[in-house]
């Protein structure tokens, strides 16, 4: 420093001072040419300074670095400020509307079902029975129907023996009848609109299952499977369909099966039923549409209750055997509480099955050859464990 101001002191000039500092540092000014033996890439340093120690590539090299590194500190800054500004409120905003959703819909729901008339078949056991208990702890007016009048009773005492603090619960109203009796059915239908005035909720629920070939099955038992699983659940749906009409208003829901989309082997009757009353609903629902009903299809897998027990054989006998798949599906309190959400949510269609099932339906309808050769190997082997 001491000799650059010695150098600038001794420099002649006139008028303002304005030294090159090109020329003092040992650097050619704009438009020169470098003195001879300079390297015009690398100009010698002034004498005094430095020279960069050995490895070291000069301070160019060492100020890239330097800018790379702390573009990256403002790259990192940056993405760290978006996360924080705009990813995560935006996160949190989206399960706030999230939660409101399922607030007001639950909300509506709960609306929905209170101090409701909901009609439910079958109501002795099984799906029936669990339905029953979820309708009444949602506050709704409950109609049970069945054939045992002991075992309706036992349903009534069992719910009003449940307390409820946050609901006002409402006793069970009963109607005794045979569902494969039309005659039974209509009578059944007045005595309702008759005890309640309308009906807001029909359920149709009750049904029964059958096991056999169709080779040894009789058309009697054809038509008894037939008599309980479609025509009786719509003879009391048609009954129950002017007074809804009328008020433009109610909710049909029917307790349909998997196997009223695919079929399998030795079920025939059943599966037939099943098929007729997903097909019969179908039409319903776009006929009603117009009037503001709603109708609600339910097809359950397998579930645990006394259907394999009690379903009828191919000469008409209780086949009296808990099923390996019954016994391990789904409770009867777990699908009932599925067919409250569908039916407070309006669902139009709900499948309640496992993976296997499920993925029945679908490849029945994309690849029909494969599921045939599959329903076809499934008999061979229920064949064989048979013995037969």
């Amino acid at each position: 420093m001491a000799l650059l101001s010695r150098e600038l002191n001794q420099m002649p000039h006139s008028g303002p001072f304005q030294p090159d500092p090109f020329r003092i540092l040992g650097f050619w000014g704009p438009g020169q040419a470098p003195p001879p033996g300079e390297n015009p890439e690398r100009p010698e340093p002034v004498v005094g300074s430095a020279a960069p120690p050995p490895g070291c590539t000069g301070g160019r090299t060492g100020e890239g670095s330097g800018s790379a590194v702390t573009r990256k500190t403002v790259q990192k800054g940056k993405l760290m400020d978006f996360t924080s500004t705009v990813i995560i409120p935006l996160l949190f905003g989206s399960l706030g509307i999230f939660a409101l959703f399922r607030l007001l819909q639950w909300m509506r729901m709960r609306a929905y079902l209170q101090e409701a008339v909901v009609v439910i078949t079958g109501a002795t056991s099984g799906l029936g029975k669990e339905c029953a208990k979820a309708f009444h702890a949602a506050g709704s007016k409950l109609v049970l129907c069945g054939r045992d009048s002991e075992k309706l009773k036992e349903v009534v005492q069992e719910l009003c023996a449940v307390k409820n603090h946050r609901k006002n619960t409402h006793k069970p109203h009963t109607v005794l009848f045979d569902l494969s009796d039309t005659k039974t059915v209509v009578n059944a239908a007045e005595e309702i609109l008759k005890a309640l005035g309308h009906v807001d909720i029909l359920i149709n629920n009750a049904g029964i299952s059958f096991r056999g070939t169709i080779v040894d099955t009789g058309l009697d038992v054809d038509k008894k499977v037939m008599e309980t699983n479609y025509f009786g659940p719509i003879a009391l749906t048609k009954a129950l369909l002017p007074s809804m009409i009328k008020r433009r208003q109610g909710h049909i829901v029917a307790i349909s099966s998997v196997q009223g989309k695919i079929s399998i082997p030795f079920r025939s009757a059943y599966a037939a039923s099943k098929h007729a009353t997903q097909a019969f609903f179908d039409c319903l629902r776009a006929e009603v549409e117009q009037y503001d009903i709603e109708v609600t299809v339910v097809s359950p897998g397998y579930i645990q209750t006394n259907l394999s027990l009690n379903a009828v054989t191919a000469d008409g006998s209780r086949y009296g055997v808990m099923d390996k798949t019954t016994a391990q599906g789904q409770t009867a309190a777990e699908v009932a509480q599925v067919v409250l959400n569908a039916v407070g949510q309006k669902k139009k269609e709900v499948l309640v099955a496992g993976l296997t099932p499920c993925l029945a339906v679908y490849l029945r309808n994309l690849c029909p050859r494969l599921f045939f050769t599959l329903m076809a190997s499934r008999a061979k082997k229920e064949r064989k464990a048979k013995g037969s």
